[in-house]
């Protein structure tokens, strides 16, 4: 049995992979063999150290795979079943982990484990933003930054499923029709366009109710252009960097705007949520609604080059470790 540990924030060169040996598990502990590990953008803010942790540390909050032994107090989980989650704490770039219940969800016979491993994260982001954060209406035009990346290919499919007209973004011109493969009726390149402009343009000079933003510093001052009175500013990510403080009086306040900042821990927090959003995204992605294609496989061994890859903007959509 192997595991990915960190003694300390830093570039990939404090990525190590280590023997390890497990306990029993406890009381409504399992033992999980992974069959794939989700790599999400997040994973490098805990590694550099951008969301700090306490060290040494495991890295990892996205995997599926098979439950291999249970504690004493496990009654809705049996050995054998296919399971997924995604959720704290850190730790599933390994082969094997003991992972508690409460965060545990089974994954249908239908939807294919190492699938599963990817569409976690990004598809339980997708459920709480589109369902809870700005529940969307059919005919509503919503703006999406980073839309081929990752989150972007399940969030545009999802919305657009929900009759929803997508405006996307994108950072190079090669990922404009991958953006709209997956859902997006206008794609922007941000690198080279004023994105404020066109989305004004594309909305009649209205702007749009909703803008989810994942990319952070570089899009911020732009994004709130884009809104309509009392739109909403949604910040999830900082692939471009954290945000700067927000003047308040200056950014929000002339339009009435709403800032919200909100993380899955928030949206999904009790065991009723959490089975509200799996069993949500398992029949989309069941029913066709979305179709979600692994972008590429890394072995545990290539861990540092998964992470310079994802940095480097190098991984077009979802991408998982295989143990």
């Amino acid at each position: 049995m192997k595991a990915v540990k960190i003694k300390k924030a830093g570039g990939t060169e404090v990525l190590e992979l280590q023997d390890i040996t497990l306990r029993k598990p406890v009381k409504n502990e399992v033992v999980i063999e992974h069959v794939a590990i989700g790599l999400n953008y997040i994973d490098t803010y805990h590694r550099s150290g951008l969301y700090p942790l306490i060290y040494p540390s495991g890295l990892g909050m996205e995997a599926s795979g098979i439950i291999k032994e249970v504690g004493s107090d496990v009654t809705n989980f049996s050995i054998g079943d296919k399971v997924a989650y995604a959720s704290v704490p850190l730790g599933a770039y390994s082969t094997h982990r003991i992972f508690k219940t409460n965060s545990l969800v089974k994954v249908p016979d239908e939807i294919d484990l190492t699938l599963a491993a990817t569409l976690m994260t990004k598809g339980l982001t997708t459920f709480y933003l589109l369902y809870k954060t700005y529940p969307v209406s059919s005919g509503q035009t919503i703006l999406f930054h980073a839309a081929a990346g990752g989150v972007g290919q399940i969030f545009c499919q999802w919305a657009k499923s929900l009759g929803v007209k997508v405006i996307g973004t994108v950072g190079s011109d090669e990922k404009i029709n991958i953006a709209k493969q997956n859902g997006c009726d206008e794609v922007i390149n941000y690198s080279k366009d004023d994105f404020a402009k066109k989305v004004m343009e594309l909305t009649n000079g209205k702007g749009v109710p909703v803008v989810y933003d994942g990319v952070g510093k570089s899009t911020f001052e732009n994004s709130v252009k884009c809104l309509e009175t009392r739109g909403m500013m949604i910040s999830f990510g900082n692939a471009s960097g954290a945000l700067d403080p927000i003047n308040v009086p200056k950014s929000l306040q002339p339009k009435g705007l709403f800032f919200v900042r909100p993380s899955m821990g928030q949206y999904l927090h009790t065991r009723e949520e959490l089975n509200e959003a799996s069993k949500t995204l398992f029949e989309k992605v069941g029913s066709g609604k979305i179709k979600v294609e692994i972008f590429k496989k890394y072995k545990l061994d290539d861990i540092k080059q998964a992470h310079i890859d994802i940095e480097s903007r190098k991984i077009i959509g979802p991408a998982v470790i295989v143990p």
